[in-house]
């Protein structure tokens, strides 16, 4: 089992930026690929950002690409978010997600482990 931990949200002015930091705990000696979902009120839970195991491969949202960077630092077991030029439509909660399989996080929402989510609100 491995269990995940996001903090770093909060409110922000439109163009502002915010860091998201998920924190990983329990076998995380095995290799997970690491991704970012937000889900709006009454939208469907949305793909953010996903990065490989090694941090060597990264995808993101096209809503998101040049905007928001994702890291990960397996030494410490985190991954982060970072936000640049935040719009009010980026206002979501925002979760952290887990899975051995890249694809599995990039492409769907079954990934096998998730946060409790960390609100981000932008305000115009």
């Amino acid at each position: 089992q491995v269990q995940l931990a996001e903090s770093g949200g909060g409110l922000v002015q439109a163009g502002g930026s915010l860091r998201l930091s998920c924190a990983a705990s329990g076998r995380t000696y095995n290799p997970y690929a690491m991704g970012w979902f937000r889900q709006a009120p009454e939208k469907e839970r949305e793909f953010v950002a996903a990065i490989s195991y090694s941090g060597s491969i990264t995808y993101y949202a096209d809503s998101v690409k040049g905007r928001f960077t994702i890291s990960r630092d397996n030494a410490k077991n985190t991954m982060h978010l970072q936000m640049n030029s935040l719009k009010p439509e980026d206002t979501a909660v925002y979760y952290c997600a887990a899975d051995p399989d890249l694809r599995v996080v990039r492409t769907t929402t079954r990934s096998n482990y998730w946060g409790q989510g960390t609100q981000v609100t932008v305000s115009s």
